[in-house]
């Protein structure tokens, strides 16, 4: 490692103005960014951790039937709530190990967007709204492709809220070692929409499978996929996986989620 300067404020505004330094960087968990780091992959010269402002922590559930996840909450949090969907409860319960998921949030995870993480999946899926110190972000224009988010400088995520689907799904076939996914897919159902997300699989990132998403507002059925093709060309081939295979992947996971949505 080398030296840095380490801040720790305690509220948003304080976090803001520890951004002036261009050098400066936002810490929350540190699960992609410090190891980063340990790589000389990355050397900012400030870090202003996120981990002890209690206003970005915390779930609660809206008026309007929409959950609401501040930006600070680690994924054991989601994971011990009751409240939240099973989608997304599942999701959360099998990311990383105990270790990760008691560091990790659902602000770092979609501010980094990386493309085997999970996060991405159900905020692009449900159609949550992403909210910054600046504005509301929908899902459909958050994620710009591989670690690219409209997020702009000096912007932090507040809080994600999600609309809460009649039944969701979340299926993941997990890299044994990082449990990141190799290919996941996040099943939204609500009233007049089903919705359905892929992560893990292609060269730009997460994304909406949207002919299965046709396929299945009309027929609610695992049978209902089975003549669509996934082509693995912008697929990732990798030593984990091979283009072809995530491909393949992408259809099977997606039925498995059809089958399991509660």
């Amino acid at each position: 490692m080398y030296n840095f300067e380490f801040k720790q404020p305690k509220t948003v505004s304080e976090a803001l103005s520890a951004l002036v330094n261009d050098e400066a960087q936002l810490l929350g968990g540190g699960q992609t960014l410090i190891p980063t780091m340990k790589q000389r992959l990355a050397s900012p010269s400030t870090l202003v951790s996120l981990t002890a402002i209690e206003e970005m922590k915390g779930i609660c559930l809206n008026d309007d039937g929409s959950i609401s996840i501040g930006g600070g909450t680690t994924h054991a949090d989601v994971a011990a709530n009751s409240n939240i969907f099973s989608g997304l409860i599942t999701l959360a319960k099998n990311i990383g190990d105990a270790a990760v998921r008691n560091r990790g949030t659902i602000g770092g995870s979609l501010a980094n967007n990386d493309p085997a993480a999970c996060y991405p999946a159900a905020a692009l899926s449900t159609g949550a709204v992403i909210i910054t110190n600046n504005r509301e972000i929908s899902a459909d224009d958050f994620f710009r492709g591989m670690f690219e988010t409209a997020l702009e400088e000096g912007e932090i995520i507040l809080s994600v809220r999600f609309p809460v689907p009649s039944l969701s799904s979340y299926q993941k076939f997990i890299q044994p070692a990082s449990r990141f996914a190799i290919v996941g897919v996040f099943l939204s159902n609500f009233e007049n929409e089903i919705r359905i997300a892929i992560t893990g699989a292609s060269e730009e990132g997460v994304y909406r499978w949207r002919e299965a998403e046709v396929a299945l507002n009309a027929n609610f059925s695992e049978g209902s996929l089975n003549d669509l093709l996934v082509e693995p060309e912008g697929m990732i081939g990798d030593i984990h996986a091979s283009s072809e295979y995530r491909a393949h992947l992408v259809k099977v996971m997606t039925k498995r989620a059809v089958k399991n949505a509660s």
